[in-house]
């Protein structure tokens, strides 16, 4: 009797071991150096909040939640790489929180061959919502959304010249085209259009462009890195031209970037305000960021919602989640309240949110709404 008891409490303190090191595995690539680094480490930073807290309060089902990381400094054919190593190799449940348009479609051919899904990308992209990726779950607004809102608020002010400069990419191409459906609800058409390297802008070619066609107002669809330079340059030719930019730069680094260039810059937001206090999601993060010493950035909520979503999908895939089970988990999210946002999937829809508004940089380098 006594061997018995030994050998119960034996596999009890086994499987209380086991237990405690079960994890479900999540992998993430993203631009962790490179010109998209300040705003992927905020969004991570976000996204961990709500992953440490879950994980403190026994994970989902007993088992903690581990984000594995991998840098594909901005590059897409790392990007497919690492997707690679994260699913064959490291044998993750699922993709999270990938950053950029060609980069997250990089992964396209490895989802449709493992069936692996990808919740967050951190992209607004309209070739990440139609057509609709089976395995992918898009938790943002899209990018057309953001750059029709901002043109039309701009043309709104007034008889103005508007110029656009995109990034020569998916991403700024699918921008660009959200931002002429914008002008077109105001019957107006931008005075100048300027495609650059998405890498490597010549800003001594697209200095003088702008200030050829006399703008009042630019908007820029590039990474932080490209903008906050082209911002200098600007200022730097004596323009004074308004500019806005998209939610892929709401980050507090990009405004570190732009130093005294900062005041007045627009910047779309594809969350709320993180000082409103009218969501309770946005009080929740923030209450987290607080107890660790950190400042809740836009890119930070964007990283929070959507891991708050990963983890709903989880409890919902059952006590021994697989691939399958997380996609059809994700499908089954209806009328699912993140706090103040309602995020809806259906298997002809994985789109998520349609949020969209912005912020304007004030003297003290804050975003203000």
């Amino acid at each position: 009797m006594r061997n018995l008891k030994n050998w119960c409490l034996a596999a009890s303190l086994i499987m209380a071991v086991a237990a405690a090191n079960a994890q479900i595995l999540i992998g993430q690539s993203a631009g962790f150096s490179g010109p998209v680094a300040a705003g992927v480490k905020e969004t991570t930073e976000g996204a961990k909040l709500y992953i440490d807290a879950t994980n403190a309060k026994g994970g989902v089902g007993g088992q903690a939640i581990e984000l594995i990381s991998l840098d594909d400094k901005f590059d897409p054919k790392l990007t497919a790489e690492n997707g690679r190593i994260l699913v064959e190799e490291r044998k993750v449940l699922a993709l999270f929180l990938t950053r950029g348009t060609p980069h997250t479609q990089s992964l396209f051919p490895l989802l449709d061959k493992t069936g692996v899904p990808l919740v967050g990308p951190s992209t607004g992209a309209m070739v990440m919502h139609s057509p609709v990726q089976k395995t992918l779950f898009n938790v943002r607004a899209t990018y057309q959304r953001e750059a029709e809102s901002i043109a039309a608020f701009l043309t709104a002010l007034g008889p103005t010249s508007v110029g656009i400069v995109h990034a020569d990419d998916s991403f700024g191409r699918d921008a660009l085209e959200g931002a002429l459906a914008g002008f077109a609800k105001t019957n107006q058409k931008p005075s100048v259009v300027i495609p650059a390297d998405r890498s490597n802008p010549n800003f001594e070619e697209i200095i003088p462009a702008l200030l050829k066609a006399k703008v009042q107002s630019v908007l820029w669809f590039g990474s932080g890195t490209s903008v906050s330079k082209g911002v200098k340059a600007l200022r730097e030719a004596k323009s004074v031209a308004q500019v806005a930019t998209l939610s892929n730069n709401a980050s507090s680094g990009f405004i570190k970037g732009l130093g005294e260039y900062g005041r007045g810059v627009i910047v779309s937001q594809v969350f709320p305000g993180v000082r409103t206090a009218d969501y309770p999601m946005v009080n929740e993060a923030r209450k987290l960021a607080k107890a660790k010493g950190i400042e809740l950035s836009p890119a930070m909520l964007e990283g929070y919602a959507a891991a708050k979503v990963l983890v709903e999908g989880l409890r919902r895939a059952g006590a021994n989640p697989t691939r399958e089970s997380l996609v059809k988990a994700l499908e089954s999210i209806k009328s699912y309240d993140l706090g103040g946002l309602t995020v809806d999937y259906a298997s002809d829809d994985h789109t998520g949110l349609s949020f969209s508004d912005f912020a304007i940089i004030g003297p003290s380098g804050k975003f203000r709404r």
